[in-house]
This record gives C-alpha cells, sequence and structure tokens, in this order.
C-alpha cells in the first residue's frame, strides 16, 4: 500500500504492487539507532511537506509546526525525515531587500539556535534523523558569507553532515515586468562544500536543495559515491516569470527530474516543498519518494503541513547499482569531458 496521510501515491505510475520496486507497507516503529546492521536493509523515510510561512510568523509557530510533522512522521515508524528548504522563513528572494539587517534578520549565524530545542528534543526523544534547509550567516574575517544550506542531523541530535546550495537560479537584480522576483543570485554565494554523502541508518545519503535537483550532475556525483538516499528540500512557484508555456508543467518538471535523476543512478529519493500561496506566490507541493526505478512510490495531496511516507529497500538501489548501472563496468569517462569543461 502507498503510506501518505491522504493514501495517495503511485497513480498511474505504479506497478501493481510496490513489492515490484522494494517499498513496502509501513511497519512498527523499531528502536533507533545511528547505523544499522547492513544486512537491514528496510527504512521508513517521511517528506514532511509545509504549507506556506508568511512574513511575520514567529520562530515559536515555525518550531511548532516542525515539532508537529516530526511527531506525525515518527508515528508511522519514520527513522528519517526530510524538512523543506528555507523551513523556517518565507522565501524572501521573492522580494528585493536593499538593507542588510532586513536581510540577515533571515539568516541563521549559529546554527541551531535555542528557538530549535524543542526539534532537537523531539527528534532525540522519537529517535529520529532529519534534514532541514535554512539561510546560513558564516563569518569570514571581518565579512560574511551567504548561503542557502541544509543540515543532516543523526537521530541522537549531532549534526553530522551540511550541504550549501550550488545551482543558484535567479537574478542579481529585480526583473522588469515580473510579478515576483528570485533573488538567489544576489543574496547567497554557491556554495563550497561540494557534494558529499554521509552514512546514516545503515544508508549512504546525500541532499541536495530545490533547483540543484533539476540538474544531472547532481545526481551522477553523488551516485558516483554510491548514495542510495537522496534527501531534497525545495521552494517551487508555479509561475516562471520567464519562460511561462512551463507554468502548466511546473508539477510535472518537479517530479520528472527526480524520477529521472532516481533511475539514472539507481537510488531513492526523499523531497520535501514548502507549498501552497507565500507572501503572494504561489508554489507547488507535490511532496515525494522515488524509488530508484523512478516510480512515485507516494506523493502530497495538499498544498499544507502534511507527511509522506513510505518503507523502503536499501537493496534495492544496491541491485541498481550493481547490475543495471554498474559505472566501473558500463561508464566511459574518457568521453565526458564537456561535462566538466568551463562554461563558454
Amino acid at each position: 500500500m502507498v503510506t501518505n496521510s491522504a493514501l495517495v501515491g503511485c497513480s498511474a505510475h505504479a506497478p501493481a504492487s510496490l513489492s515490484d520496486y522494494g517499498a513496502a507497507s509501513v511497519a512498527a516503529s523499531e528502536p533507533c539507532h545511528e547505523q544499522m546492521s547492513q544486512t537491514h536493509t528496510r527504512l521508513v523515510v517521511a517528506a514532511a511537506q509545509m504549507g506556506p510561512n508568511q512574513p511575520g510568523v514567529t520562530r515559536a509557530e515555525v518550531v511548532a509546526r516542525l515539532v508537529a510533522l516530526l511527531g506525525r512522521s515518527a508515528d508511522r515508524g519514520a527513522r528519517l525525515v526530510v524538512f523543506p528548504e528555507f523551513a523556517l522563513t518565507p522565501f524572501f528572494p521573492h522580494w528585493l531587500i536593499t538593507d542588510d539587517d532586513e536581510l540577515d534578520a533571515y539568516f541563521e549565524r549559529d546554527f541551531p539556535d535555542p528557538s530549535l530545542d524543542p526539534l532537537f528534543a523531539a527528534a532525540r526523544e522519537r529517535g529520529v534523523a532529519f534534514t532541514l534547509g535554512y539561510a546560513e550567516l558564516v563569518r569570514d574575517g571581518e565579512s560574511y558569507r551567504r548561503y542557502n544550506t541544509a543540515v543532516l542531523v543523526s537521530p541522537s541530535g549531532r549534526i553530522v553532515g551540511r550541504y550549501r546550495k550550488i545551482h543558484l537560479p535567479g537574478y542579481t537584480e529585480p526583473q522588469p515586468g515580473h510579478p515576483f522576483d528570485n533573488l538567489e543570485k544576489r543574496y547567497f554565494e554557491v556554495g563550497d562544500l561540494g557534494l558529499p554523502t554521509w552514512e546514516l541508518l545503515g544508508a549512504r545519503v546525500g541532499m541536495c536543495i530545490c533547483n540543484d535537483r533539476r540538474w544531472p550532475e547532481t545526481y551522477r556525483i553523488l551516485g558516483l559515491q554510491g548514495v542510495e538516499i537522496v534527501l531534497v528540500g525545495y521552494n517551487t512557484p508555479y509561475d516562471n516569470p520567464a519562460l511561462p508555456e512551463t507554468n502548466r508543467l511546473a508539477p510535472f518538471h518537479n517530479h520528472l527530474s527526480m524520477q529521472a535523476g532516481a533511475y539514472q543512478n539507481g537510488t531513492w529519493i526523499v523531497a520535501a516543498a514548502k507549498a501552497g500561496v507565500e507572501a503572494g506566490v504561489h508554489q507547488i507541493g507535490g511532496s515525494c519518494i522515488v524509488a530508484p526505478s523512478g516510480e512515485l512510490v507516494a506523493v502530497a495531496a495538499s498544498e499544507d503541513d502534511e507527511v509522506v511516507s513510505a518503507e523502503i529497500d536499501l537493496e534495492l538501489a544496491r541491485r541498481y547499482q550493481r547490475t543495471l548501472l554498474n559505472f566501473p563496468l558500463n561508464r566511459q569517462p574518457q568521453h565526458y569531458g564537456a561535462i566538466v569543461a568551463p562554461n563558454s
């Protein structure tokens, strides 16, 4: 069965049985450890979709929602929960901010600060690992650097990984005639940590953020490290003012990019949106879990706070990587030079 807060799942994309690609119904919660035995390959994962964070929302209100979503995920047996990009704030690149103090109010200088204690405490209590996206302010000598960042937190509450978004969309200046902005190129630097992976809960785990999911290089770099689960958070508008003919395709392109990445690299993907109308901009939902076959295991039904969960089988990813996608046997990197050549 597809496990989702609204029992929505594979629709026309699904096989008759999820066992065809290694998924199964969610089992009862089990004791959690930061590392699972390699012989225990099944793991319940959850995408914790959020509705909008409106301007003026308090940190306490946001954290209370995160704690509730984590609790609902844990009630389903989830041991790994994915929260969205910019889970703590509105998506402020949608408008122009010229005052540095006003801009920096959206950024985290010390993560986690005490305001997040309830979330970390709930995760430790329930034995749940999670990833969460936020705006990061990093001191560099006398100046600061700003990144679009996600952290990976173990069930014990220890930060085991950090990723900074590489593929920044949008512009450095507002675009005339556009109904809203995307100023990520103005507010953030390109991430400087590469695309690492980590061992967590017996799985090789990687992260990416929003626009990263549209670039095949993201998945291939993670795939070359043997990634078995890719964790994605995103904020994606329905409208693309620069290419309006794609507006009707926004949900389709969202899933297409992740289904292709999952299949071409033999990995599971767990993706969480921040959805709904936020500060006047309508953002898609579609939080989902994708199998290494490229099939959708579960999909969110709403644009509100919602948990999407499924039990996944890590051995399925390993079988794809040993057989169909045996990189050492089949890749021919001597022919791929143009991929890493400098942009012309």
